[in-house]
């Protein structure tokens, strides 16, 4: 019998974060707190900008960008918010959604599977995702469930189930 499979990927959906954007972009334009302060949300090619006339307001811009994304199923461990800096005179965070495994997370997570897992499990670091391999699907399952239950810096979808 064959060995079965499941890929570790760290995706975000670009089109759910682009509908969070334009979402909160609708938000800040109709809230009365928001109006005169010069706050905004939008991407800068890869990144999104975001910027109002004050450090608190551009923190709060921020909250409502991540409060979307939350209701657009995505989570924000995939989310990486700078600090406020100042910008002539207004303030600005850039933001940039995290897509794939960094090498680091990835052999922290293979390292978890091969401690905790099921003995007959193996994971293979693949660029910028895991492949897990065993010839029982419930070690797989198992597994899917261990790092579930762990509390990691990036978000985790398993794919390719077969």
């Amino acid at each position: 019998m064959a060995d079965s499979s499941f890929d570790i990927v760290s995706k975000v959906d670009k089109q759910e974060a682009a509908n969070a954007l334009t979402q909160a972009q609708k938000e800040i334009e109709q809230r009365y707190d928001f109006k005169g302060v010069g706050a905004s949300v939008e991407w800068s090619g890869e990144k999104v900008l975001m910027k109002a006339a004050s450090e608190d307001r551009v923190l709060a811009v921020l909250d409502v960008f991540q409060s979307k994304l939350v209701k657009r199923g995505i989570s924000l461990k995939s989310l990486d918010a700078g600090k406020p800096f100042a910008s002539g005179k207004e303030y600005r965070i850039e933001a940039s959604l995290k897509q794939g495994i960094e090498q680091d997370a990835a052999k922290k997570i293979s390292k978890i599977i091969r401690e905790e897992g099921p003995k007959s499990v193996k994971a293979q670091i693949q660029g910028d995702e895991l492949r897990v391999t065993s010839k029982s699907r419930d070690d797989l399952q198992e597994v899917m469930s261990l790092l579930k239950g762990k509390d990691l810096e990036v978000d985790l979808q398993f794919t390719n189930y077969r």
